[in-house]
C-alpha cells in the first residue's frame, strides 16, 4: 500500500488509463451521438473496462504471490490470550488481557455449537476451500446495479460514507471473517484495507484501487480491494493449513477452532469458550443438544456483537436473531424439529450482573510490569498482557489478604477518630522475606478509593511515592555509628539542645524531641528506643553525613538522600520500598533487591526464565549489624520505647523495628522485622495523599504500629512462613540486664528525690 495522492470522490483522474476512459465515457453529449450509438458506445467501453479490471483481479487472487503474511503464528495458534500471575503456591493471583480470550480446540467445541456456527455463517464451509463459490449468484444479486450504472456515467454524484454502498455486505465464508479479523485488522500492511472501508477518501498508491476510485467511488473501491484481498488470503491461508496439518478435514477443524476462539463476542470477551462463561456462566464443554438455544445465542453474537450479545436492556433482537439461526440448524438437519419448537420456547437467559470486584493484588501487577520491563530484556508487559508468557510470583495470596485486611482495619480506625477523613485516608503495605527480599505481600492503596475499586494501573505508594520516612531512618544513623566504631548501645550520648543549618540555608534550625523534653545524658539504647531527635543529630554531626548516606546505599536505598544532618530525622524522601529493604537487610544480614518474579514460562510450557536472588552479607561488621538488632528490639521490649506496645502477652512474636512520624503528623510509619534470614520484614505507611496532617499525636505507633501487630499476628498466627524465629539468647540477656539495671537506677533516682535534702 502507498502514500499516493489523495483521491476523492468527484477529483480528475488524469494519470491512469482506465480512470482516463471512464473520464472520456462521461464527456460525451448524448445529443451529439445519439442515444443508440452512446449506449453501444457505453456497453463496449464497460465491458473492456470490466474485462481488464477482472483479469487483473483474477492474476491477483490466482497468482499473486506477493505480500503474504507469514502463517506461522496463525499455524502454531498464537492468538493473544490471558497472561496470569501465579501466587507462591502456584495458585492463579489474578488474570490480565487486553483480549479475554480462551483458546478453545476443535475437539473441546460442542457439537451443537459447531452446528449452530455453520448453520448461522458458512454451512458449506467443510467441502469449500475458502471461497463459497455456490453464493456468488445470490451476493451478485444484491448488488445495487442502479447506482453502479448512475456512477459509471457520472450521475450518481459524491460518495456518501453513511449513503448505501453499491456492494453488499455479508457473504463470507468463515475462512474469510478469520482473514479479514485476523490479518486485515492486526498485522502491518493490511490494516488500512479494515480501516479506511467506510471513508471517502483513498490513500493507495497503486493502479487497481485508483482505476476503481474514479469509476465507482473511493468507498466501494475500498470494499471491492478489501474484498479481492480477502478471497486471495483465504485461498492462501487454506493451502497452508493443509500443507501444515497433511489433510483438508485437519485444516478445516483447525481454522474452525480458530474461529471459535479469535471472533469478538462483545463485552470484552473473545471467543466462544469466554462468551459462554461470560453470558450464561458455564463452561462452553458443558453445553449438549439439550442447549441449542444457548449455542444459537453464540452464534448471532459472533454475527454482530453490537447488536446481538444479551443484556438486560435489549431482547427483542437477540431473540430474533436466537431463532432465526434454529431455524437454519434445523434447516440443515442438526437438531429435529421437536428440538427446534422446545428451544424456541426458551427465554434469552438473564446475564449475570458483572460488577467490578477489588483486585486483591493491584499493586503486584504493576510490580510485576516494571519489573519484566526493568529486568528482563527479552519479555515485556505486552507478552504478558497478550498471554505468552505466565509469570509466577513471590507473592502469598494469604498473605496478601492479611495485609489487605490489616490496612483496611488501620485505616477504619483512624477513620473513627476523624470522620472527615472517611474514604480519603490512604496507606501503603509491603511485606519481604528476609532471606532474599521476595515480596510475599504488597497493597498500594486501599482497595476502595474515589468511588471505585483499585486497578493495576492505579498509583502504587509502594513503588512510586516518595515521602519523608521521618523517625524510620534513624536506625541507619545508628548503624553508621556501629560501624564506625566509636559507639555501642551502652555509650553515653547527650539529648540536649542541638542546632543544625537549615538545608542548606543561611539559617540555623534549632532541633527538638516530640516530647518537647531533654533528658541530658543518657544510654544510646535508651536514645534508639525512645527517637530522641536531638542525639541523631549529635551522633550525625559526630560521624558525617557522608557515613550516613553511604550506609543508606548499603543497605538498599537506591533514592539520592540530601546531605544535610537533618535527613538523620527522615528529612530527605525515599520510597517505601526501599525502606522495607533496608531493615529486611538489618535483620537478616544479606544483601540483595526486592523482587516479585520468580520464574517466567511461555505459552508452550517452556520455563524461559527461573530466577535466583539473594546475595551476599551486607559489608556491615557483625558486631555492628547485632548492635542495630538489639538496639532496635529494645526499641519493643524498653517500657518507654515508641514500639512498646508489642511487648504484651496478646502479642506473643518477637519483633525488632521502628515507629516514624514526619513533621506535622503528616505521615505515620512502622518499619518491623523477625529475626534472621527466616524472618519476615513489614513496612506500613499511612498519610493523605494531599500531604495534609494526620492530626495532632497521629503518631507512628499510633497509628501504623496496628496494622504491623495485625499483619504479624495472622501471617505466624496461621503458620504461613514458619514458626517465629527467636532473637539470640544473648541478646535478649543484654536487653534483660539493661531494664534490671535501669529499673535499679529509676527507683534510687526516685528515692533521691523523695529524701529532704
Amino acid at each position: 500500500m502507498g502514500s499516493g495522492t489523495l483521491l476523492q470522490n468527484g477529483l480528475r483522474c488524469t494519470r491512469v488509463g482506465i480512470p482516463g476512459a471512464a473520464r472520456k465515457i462521461r464527456s460525451i453529449r448524448p445529443v451529439r451521438l445519439g442515444w443508440k450509438r452512446v449506449i453501444v458506445y457505453l456497453l463496449v467501453c464497460a465491458t473492456v473496462i470490466t474485462g481488464a479490471l477482472l483479469a487483473v483481479g483474477f492474476h491477483h487472487i490466482y497468482f499473486d504471490q506477493a505480500n503474504l503474511p507469514d502463517i506461522g503464528p496463525f499455524a502454531r495458534f498464537e492468538f493473544p490470550t490471558i497472561g496470569h500471575i501465579y501466587d507462591a503456591n502456584d495458585q492463579p493471583l489474578v488474570e490480565v488481557a487486553r483480549q479475554y480470550r480462551r483458546i478453545t480446540k476443535y475437539e473441546d467445541i460442542p457439537p451443537i455449537v459447531r452446528d449452530a456456527i455453520l448453520a448461522a455463517e458458512d454451512k458449506n464451509f467443510f467441502s469449500h476451500s475458502g471461497v463459497d463459490y455456490s453464493i456468488i449468484p445470490r451476493v451478485l444479486g444484491k448488488v445495487r446495479i442502479g447506482a453502479l450504472v448512475a456512477r459509471l456515467v457520472g450521475l450518481g454524484g459524491q460518495d456518501e460514507v453513511n449513503g448505501p454502498a453499491i456492494f453488499p455486505q455479508g457473504g463470507s465464508t468463515i475462512t474469510q471473517q478469520l482473514v479479514r479479523g485476523h490479518f486485515l485488522k492486526d498485522l502491518t500492511g493490511f490494516q488500512n484495507l479494515t480501516a479506511q472501508e467506510n471513508s471517502n477518501q483513498l490513500r493507495q498508491g497503486v493502479l487497481l484501487p485508483r482505476a476503481l476510485s474514479c469509476m465507482i467511488g473511493a468507498r466501494s473501491a475500498l470494499m471491492l480491494v478489501r474484498k479481492l484481498e480477502e478471497i486471495r488470503l483465504s485461498l492462501w491461508v487454506e493451502r497452508q493449513m493443509q500443507e501444515h496439518f497433511g489433510s483438508k478435514r485437519r485444516a478445516k477443524e483447525e481454522i474452525l477452532a480458530r474461529y471459535a476462539s479469535f471472533i469478538h463476542m462483545g463485552n470484552s470477551q473473545y471467543g466462544f469458550a469466554a462468551a459462554a462463561e461470560y453470558y450464561f456462566n458455564r463452561p462452553l464443554a458443558t453445553l449438549t443438544v439439550y442447549d441449542a438455544d444457548k449455542a444459537a445465542v453464540l452464534a448471532g453474537i459472533a454475527k454482530s456483537p453490537r447488536y446481538y450479545a444479551p443484556s438486560a436492556k435489549e431482547t427483542g433482537r437477540v431473540l430474533r436473531r436466537r431463532d432465526h439461526t434454529l431455524g437454519l440448524m434445523a434447516k440443515n438437519g442438526f437438531i429435529s424439529r421437536d428440538k427446534l419448537r422446545e428451544a424456541e420456547q426458551r427465554p434469552i437467559p438473564v446475564v449475570a450482573q458483572h460488577k467490578d470486584k477489588a483486585l486483591q493484588a493491584a499493586a503486584v501487577v504493576e510490580n510485576v510490569f516494571e519489573e519484566l520491563k526493568g529486568r528482563h530484556a527479552d519479555f515485556g508487559p505486552e507478552d504478558l498482557r497478550d498471554g505468552r508468557i505466565q509469570v509466577y510470583s513471590t507473592v502469598d495470596t494469604r498473605v496478601q489478604q492479611i495485609v489487605n485486611e490489616a490496612l483496611e482495619h488501620g485505616l477504619q480506625l483512624y477513620e473513627k477518630r476523624h470522620p472527615g477523613a472517611k474514604g480519603l485516608i490512604q496507606g501503603s503495605v509491603v511485606a519481604l522475606r528476609n532471606r532474599d527480599a521476595g515480596i510475599l505481600a504488597e497493597t498500594g492503596g486501599r482497595q476502595f478509593y474515589e468511588g471505585r475499586f483499585t486497578a493495576y494501573s492505579d498509583f502504587n505508594r509502594v513503588t512510586k511515592s516518595l515521602r519523608q520516612p521521618g523517625s524510620t531512618m534513624k536506625p541507619i544513623v545508628y548503624l553508621a555509628a556501629f560501624q564506625q566504631g566509636a559507639f555501642d548501645l551502652d555509650t553515653m550520648v547527650p539529648d540536649q539542645p542541638i542546632s543544625v543549618p537549615d538545608g542548606g540555608k543561611q539559617t540555623t534550625k534549632w532541633i527538638s524531641n516530640s516530647d518537647g523534653q531533654f533528658k541530658g545524658m543518657i544510654p544510646l539504647r535508651k536514645a534508639l528506643a525512645e527517637s530522641r531527635n536531638a542525639v541523631a543529630i549529635w551522633i550525625t554531626e559526630q560521624i558525617g553525613i557522608d557515613r550516613v548516606l553511604q550506609m543508606s546505599r548499603s543497605l538498599g536505598v537506591q533514592t539520592p538522600l540530601q546531605p544535610y544532618a537533618t535527613t538523620a530525622l527522615g528529612a530527605s524522601e525515599v520510597k517505601l520500598l526501599e525502606l522495607a529493604n533496608a531493615y529486611r537487610t538489618m535483620a537478616s544480614g544479606i544483601i540483595a533487591q526486592p523482587y516479585v518474579i520468580r520464574k517466567i514460562v511461555r505459552d508452550s510450557d517452556q520455563v524461559a526464565a527461573h530466577i535466583e536472588h539473594g546475595g551476599p552479607p551486607v559489608y556491615v561488621d557483625d558486631d555492628a549489624l547485632s548492635l542495630i538488632q538489639e538496639g532496635l528490639r529494645g526499641v519493643v521490649r524498653i517500657p518507654t520505647g515508641t514500639a512498646h506496645a508489642l511487648d504484651s502477652r496478646g502479642f506473643p512474636i518477637a519483633v525488632m523495628g521502628k515507629t516514624g512520624t514526619t513533621n506535622e503528623f503528616r505521615d505515620a510509619l512502622f518499619v518491623g522485622s523477625t529475626y534472621g534470614p527466616e524472618g519476615i520484614t513489614v513496612a506500613v505507611r499511612i498519610g493523605f495523599d494531599d500531604n495534609r496532617s494526620l492530626g495532632p499525636k497521629e503518631s507512628g505507633g499510633k497509628v501504623a504500629l496496628p496494622v504491623f501487630r495485625e499483619i504479624m499476628l495472622g501471617v505466624y498466627r496461621e503458620k504461613i512462613v514458619g514458626p517465629v524465629p527467636e532473637f539470640p539468647a544473648q541478646m535478649e540477656q543484654s536487653i534483660n540486664a539493661y531494664l534490671k539495671g535501669d529499673s535499679v537506677a529509676y527507683a534510687a533516682d526516685i528515692t533521691k528525690r523523695a529524701s529532704p535534702q
